[in-house]
């Protein structure tokens, strides 16, 4: 399933409705059997639309990826809690090991597409931006904890970075392998925010 309400605020909208039937055919396709005419197929409105709006499946598909970031960028809430040590948990844990089986299809999605970025400029300029965006958030909320006295007085942006990088690499490989490797991961984070970030 898609994020919660990915295609939602704007149903009307021509863009999202591209987005919505990209994000079907790369369910039914993946990327390397993945065409515009496939992504046509799933599109209910002229398909000139899509031809007259990009130039080839990639063009698209960054587009579909900008259009999950704006989403994300746009109010979604990436850690619940009252303190700074409880939302960097609950955003973290999301991250790395997120439990419900319906977003396994969309982390599949990107970790597929994020595979592009080696050789493909668009894509790495894409994910470098992303993971600038969970760096930053996860950086202020480190920020804050450090401020209010619960965590140390740790690199907030040093902290993000191996975070982002811990969770992208966990997220490939709970969909890539068949490992429960994830679980142990999971485990050893929450020894590190309690070793590490929390105050004594």
């Amino acid at each position: 399933m898609p994020p919660e309400g990915l295609f939602e605020e704007s149903a009307d909208d021509t863009r999202t409705a591209i987005m919505e039937a990209t994000y079907r055919a790369l369910t039914d396709y993946g990327y390397a059997d993945l065409s515009i005419q496939r992504i046509a197929d799933e599109f209910d409105k002229s398909n000139s639309l899509l031809y007259h709006h990009y130039d080839g499946k990639d063009d698209l598909l960054v587009d579909f990826l900008e259009f999950t970031l704006d989403h994300f960028e746009g109010g979604v809430s990436l850690g619940d809690g009252d303190s700074a040590d409880e939302r960097l948990r609950t955003l973290v844990t999301a991250l790395v090991s997120a439990n419900a089986e319906s977003d396994e299809e969309f982390v599949g999605i990107v970790v597929e597409l994020r595979a592009q970025a080696v050789n493909d400029p668009d894509y790495r300029d894409y994910f470098t931006r992303s993971d600038q965006f969970l760096r930053d958030r996860i950086a202020a909320v480190v920020a804050e904890g450090i401020e209010t006295g619960s965590f140390r007085e740790v690199d907030p942006e040093q902290t993000a970075s191996f975070l982002v990088t811990l969770a992208n690499g966990a997220m490939t490989e709970r969909i890539t392998t068949d490992a429960e490797a994830v679980r142990r991961v999971q485990a050893e984070l929450d020894e590190y925010l309690d070793a590490r970030l929390l105050a004594d």
